[in-house]
């Protein structure tokens, strides 16, 4: 008499060979495999704002690069694929689907702006993918809660804040707003307004500039003739340089401040020696110093792989580095879900210096704001 399997008998059989098969073993893991983790940022590495995205990757990859030589997280090296959007939401929109639907990586992380965030997140939210360290202090990654959004640095109502209480302290009280007329200079905007409600003050101008471009004319037509105290500055250094020049040749002899996000060493390239006196908030400990020990350990291995120290660059290698410690508080059966879960565990976490705190309501990071003052041959104080 012929036997036949039950449907009891077979289930355990197809899912014993789902550990078998290639194509089905990790399936709920997108991007791993026993020798590989396979991660996707989306930047700028062409047009205005390059400098930023190419800083970002390349202090990652200078961690990621460190971890591999040492065998890399439980015999599995961290492979990054970068897509550029030039800066732009449409692209990084793209570029956020193809990673995910045909590259199938397993994280995103570094994306390199605010709009392009904004772009992405709807995208990465339906997928269920994790992403991590964006360069952008953003509030809508903020609030509301969204459980696959970690964020490394502070935010730029943190940065704003900083900024207005400093003037405040010296007794600048007028300010004046320029900013990218987009979802990230909406947010420096309403950092500094937020700021200045708490704290005091007024912003007596606003003045804005078209993304990727440096027609900053009519913002200084809007500014200039108020002549605040201080110009708050929420844009990149190529648009950030045109409003410094032109408010210069105008004999502005106000303060100019940035927040972070402007790319403090590209910025202080295109000024040359008219950038001195130009103040940015910074969210990574000064890189050039010795005393904080992530900082020396950056700059040991940025100079065995010749990779230029920058205040993104920095970044970008924290950024990984929480990351990494991620992937090692998951375990060896690495899963977006357990990656998650790992990440929420870093209370209190030192990474040299530089403290992350996440838990499984707070995916903000960190609160750190230094202020630093680009002076004589494009060198920074802080």
């Amino acid at each position: 008499m012929r036997r036949g399997f039950s449907h009891a008998t077979l289930l355990p059989l197809i899912a014993g060979a789902a550990f078998l098969l290639p194509g089905l073993a990790g399936a709920d893991a997108p991007g791993v495999s026993a020798t590989r983790v396979l991660v996707g940022e989306s930047a700028a590495f062409t047009g205005p704002a390059a400098q930023l995205g190419i800083q970002m990757r390349d202090g990652m990859k200078l961690y990621f690069d460190h971890v591999n030589a040492q065998g890399g997280v439980y015999g599995r090296k961290i492979e990054l694929i970068t897509r550029d959007d030039r800066y732009e939401p449409k692209l990084a929109a793209e570029n956020t689907h193809q990673l995910i639907e045909d590259d199938k990586v397993f994280a995103l992380i570094g994306y390199v702006g605010t709009p392009t965030s904004q772009a992405a997140l709807p995208i990465f939210t339906a997928a269920e993918t994790p992403f991590i360290g964006p360069f952008t202090g953003a509030d809508l990654l903020r609030h509301p809660f969204n459980r696959y959004v970690f964020n490394v640095r502070a935010s730029y109502y943190d940065e704003t804040d900083k900024i207005v209480q400093q003037l405040l302290t010296v007794g600048i009280k007028r300010f004046a707003v320029f900013y990218q007329n987009d979802a990230y200079g909406q947010a420096g905007l309403t950092g500094v307004q937020r700021a200045v409600k708490k704290r005091g003050g007024e912003i007596v101008a606003t003045g804005t500039v078209e993304r990727n471009t440096v027609d900053v004319g009519k913002a200084v037509k809007d500014i200039a003739p108020k002549q605040p105290d201080a110009v708050i500055m929420i844009s990149a250094y190529n648009s950030i340089a045109a409003f410094v020049r032109q408010m210069k040749k105008l004999d502005y002899a106000g303060e100019f401040l940035n927040v972070s996000f402007v790319g403090s060493t590209a910025l202080a390239k295109e000024l040359g020696e008219e950038g001195r006196g130009v103040v940015i908030s910074q969210v990574v400990p000064f890189p050039w110093g010795e005393a904080t020990p992530v900082i020396a350990e950056f700059n040991a291995l940025a100079a065995q792989a010749k990779v230029d120290v920058n205040f993104s660059s920095v970044e970008g290698y924290l950024v990984a580095k929480v990351f990494v410690e991620g992937l090692r508080r998951a375990g060896k059966n690495l899963t977006r879900e357990g990656l998650i879960r790992a990440l929420e565990t870093m209370t209190n976490y030192d990474l040299g210096g530089f403290t992350v705190n996440f838990s499984p309501t707070d995916h903000n990071g960190s609160t750190f704001v230094d202020l630093t003052i680009i002076t004589r041959n494009e060198k920074f104080l802080h």
